[in-house]
């Protein structure tokens, strides 16, 4: 009896799950519906990247001037952001010292590509950095037997170096130093899976390197700006009459200067491209009087 009544108290000890076999039912029935709908959040929220959305993201990204918050370097690997914003610093430091730099921070930078892998998507800056040629860089023309490329690569053997700041323009020619122009990348990653996002979201992830927020409050909040000039920077255009600072604000700094003297007057041309598609902007004095797009 005194055995009986042990064993009956020690079961009755045995916490307070299910003891009856309809009991046990109902708790695994309940406990199942409950692990199904965490699975199911889970695999909502981990949602691939549709193709839709991809076409959104080109859409509402791709061509986008922004400005570079971040020195960013030559090279394949360029900087790599996760996506909660953080910089793979020392990736990019590395980088820096092995390839030197691409993009100045504070630079107007174009996103020219977009590409989708499993787990991360990277945007490609002023072309990316590769160094492989476009056809029009194979064009050579020839004077006395010598010849010489139409255009450059960067880099390449017998082209200027880079204007450094402050530099004086070629006294012989009365043309500055063309600017190299070269491109970076960004690597945006996920831990698992590229999920479903918007372009906003996108932008929120890569505002620790990118300002997609281009204002230029010393152009665009000046109340002595003509409406269209203001409307003009906002969408990156240049129209005759402008000074040199909307200039700036609308396009960036040129990739090359040239000054000469015509008809007794000296003007400047800023050049913005490479051929084929090439943008001539010429001022006289601080005035731009002539906007040429080939």
């Amino acid at each position: 009896m005194l055995g009986a009544r042990g064993q009956a108290s020690g079961v009755s000890g045995q916490g307070s799950g299910p003891r009856g076999p309809c009991a046990q039912a109902a708790w695994w029935t309940v406990m199942l519906a409950l692990l199904a709908a965490a699975h199911a959040v889970q695999g909502k929220n981990q949602q691939r990247i549709t193709e839709q959305s991809r076409i959104e993201l080109i859409r509402g990204l791709s061509s986008e001037i922004v400005v570079a918050k971040i020195a960013m370097p030559r090279g394949k690997r360029g900087i790599v952001v996760n996506d909660k914003g953080k910089i793979n610093q020392a990736q990019a430091d590395a980088e820096m010292r092995n390839n030197g730099e691409a993009i100045r921070a504070g630079m107007p930078v174009e996103i020219t590509k977009i590409t989708f892998k499993s787990d991360s998507i990277v945007f490609d800056l002023n072309g990316g950095g590769r160094t492989s040629k476009k056809w029009y860089q194979h064009i050579q023309i020839g004077v006395g037997g010598t010849t010489q490329p139409v255009s450059p690569s960067p880099g390449q053997p017998g082209q200027q170096p880079e204007q450094q700041p402050g530099q004086a323009p070629d006294q012989q020619s009365g043309q500055s130093p063309p600017v190299l122009a070269y491109g970076s990348y960004i690597k945006l990653t996920f831990p698992g899976k590229v999920p479903d996002l918007t372009p906003p979201q996108v932008k929120q992830m890569l505002g620790s390197v990118l300002d997609f927020e281009r204002h230029a409050p010393t152009a665009l909040y000046s109340p002595s700006l003509p409406p269209k000039f203001k409307e003009a920077i906002k969408n990156h255009q240049v129209l005759v009459g402008m000074d040199r600072d909307s200039v700036l604000s609308a396009k960036g700094p040129p990739d090359r200067k040239v000054r000469e003297v015509r008809d007794g007057v000296e003007k400047e041309d800023w050049i913005y491209g490479l051929p084929p598609h090439v943008l001539f902007v010429t001022f006289d004095s601080d005035t731009v009087v002539s906007v040429r797009q080939y």
